[in-house]
């Protein structure tokens, strides 16, 4: 790497002439590990004309750091750290403090931090079975036509959304797109002020909880649901409730007599993947009506119906405009893009619109008219039936192994989705499994954070299907199957 030049300044004080200065410079530099071996530093003429010294001097400098093997010269290429310099020493004990002595447990709390979610490993990749949900497989994506979109959205005509800081507003051919192609399939009929881009589904579930849900106001959230949600309502001065799901979803009858507000994902129940059938939604939509709460629908993987036609979403069936719509392309697309977008009356809009550009303006231009590209030029629809045609083949395929080896399914929906719902034998502690598991190659997710109760079970697990090799899951349930084995009773632990 070539250091720029203009990270580098004589420190004030130091007694000795501008040639050592020079040298405690590039030494201190390479001990402190801030310049590391194979990286080039700035030329004699850039180095002087920048400090403001002569370039014999520089020079003479460089010449000794050769001398003492902190640098190396390389003919006409320059000066680099010499891959045999003084390696920088361990400082760690003495470090002085980074919080300063302070208590920052008093001063910034723990307010947001406290909230336990689950983690999941960044080499996952690494791993023969990544049984691991909602990441990208790279063997289904269509990279070249992303490639071309994110080039076009880069050019001349598209330069103002690239570089511009629109303030609140949003891409219009991205709207248009979501308005005219994306919406509909969900039966949802919008207009442009009703629709706003987010920086993902959770983005647009904080926003729609901080405009909706404040002191002392009840919001009732799914059990189990997404630890996220969760998460994100811990963090807010409200009333927060749960209400029981079964195989349908969510009941309406076991709905707190209160309730402000109501979380809900009836396309695919997270974790469970419940679809909630039509005269289930519809007696929702009535308890809504009749106490006087609003609906936060999250409809976060409803591209993934591959097993039978979608149910209308809860939205298309609103007509009190109680409803407020979430959706995200992070499932449909890839997780790091980051992009979803929120539905609803347009006060509500106005209102979360407000907020986000209080707290981050507008999710990058660039990545608004990519996407528009991708929806524009049929890409994303192709991609689409690409992605359900593979999940429809593995899901097969693990519902085979998991019945081979006697896996119990406590929850697998009806219209698809990206993964099961798991439930092992009482005695088995699924993280403890899923540790044990980690070292055969295996990567479970463990259910015990989806649920709100105090003591929750920790025998539930989830597998997904939507990043693991079709020809490895039959090996890896069996795997996941024998560590179960092994953790029950009979496995003496």
């Amino acid at each position: 790497m070539a250091i720029p030049v203009e990270t580098f300044f004589l420190e004030p004080g130091f007694n000795g002439t501008l040639q050592q200065r020079i040298q405690r410079m590039v030494a201190d530099g390479i001990l402190g590990g801030r310049l590391r071996a194979g990286d080039r530093l700035p030329s004699s003429r850039a180095l002087a004309r920048h400090l403001g010294v002569s370039r014999i001097t520089v020079t003479l400098a460089y010449t000794e750091l050769v001398a003492g093997d902190y640098l190396t010269a390389r003919g006409r290429s320059g000066h680099f750290v010499s891959s045999s310099a003084p390696p920088p020493p361990d400082l760690v004990a003495a470090r002085p403090d980074p919080a300063g002595g302070l208590d920052w447990d008093r001063i910034a709390g723990r307010g947001f931090s406290r909230h336990e979610l689950p983690a999941k490993p960044q080499d996952w990749r690494s791993y023969r079975y990544p049984f691991i949900y909602g990441q990208a497989d790279a063997t289904l994506f269509d990279h070249r036509n992303w490639r071309a979109c994110a080039l076009k959205a880069l050019g001349k005509r598209d330069f103002d959304m690239l570089t511009e800081d629109v303030h609140e507003r949003d891409d219009p051919m991205l709207i248009d797109h979501i308005l005219r192609a994306i919406l509909p399939r969900r039966g949802i009929v919008a207009r442009t002020d009703e629709v706003l881009l987010t920086l993902g589904a959770q983005n647009a579930l904080w926003l729609a909880a901080r405009v909706l849900v404040g002191p002392g106001r009840v919001a009732v959230t799914e059990d189990p649901c997404y630890p996220g949600l969760r998460a994100i309502l811990g963090q807010m001065d409200c009333a927060p409730a749960s209400c029981a799901v079964d195989a349908a979803g969510l009941i309406p009858d076991a709905l707190p007599d209160r309730a402000d507000v109501v979380f809900v994902t009836p396309s695919h129940h997270c974790p469970t993947n419940a679809t909630m059938p039509l005269d289930r939604r519809l007696a929702f939509l009535a308890r809504a009506a009749r106490d006087d709460f609003l609906i936060v629908e999250d409809d976060y993987e409803f591209e993934m119906s591959f097993l039978g036609p979608a149910a209308p979403a809860l939205k298309s069936l609103d007509r009190d405009g109680r409803v407020i719509y979430a959706g995200s392309f992070s499932k449909s697309l890839f997780p790091g893009l980051r992009l979803g977008y929120l539905v609803g009356p347009a006060p509500f809009i106005r209102e979360a619109r407000a907020l986000r550009a209080a707290v981050l303006r507008h999710p990058p231009g660039h990545d608004q008219r990519t996407v528009a590209y991708f929806l524009a030029f049929g890409h994303y629809d192709a991609l689409i039936n690409r992605m359900n045609q593979a999940y429809r083949r593995r899901r097969l395929a693990m519902d085979e192994a998991i019945r081979a080896h006697g896996l119990v399914i406590a929850g697998q929906g009806g219209s698809g989705g990206s993964s099961f719902w798991m439930r092992a034998p009482e005695a088995v502690d699924t993280e403890a499994l899923a540790r044990a598991l980690r070292a055969e190659g295996v990567l479970i997710e463990p259910g015990r954070l989806f649920f709100a109760t105090p003591d929750p079970p920790r025998n539930h697990y989830r597998l997904a299907y939507s990043s693991i090799a079709p020809g490895r899951i039959g090996e890896g349930i069996a795997l996941i199957a024998r560590g179960i084995a092994a953790t029950g009773p009979k496995g003496g632990r």
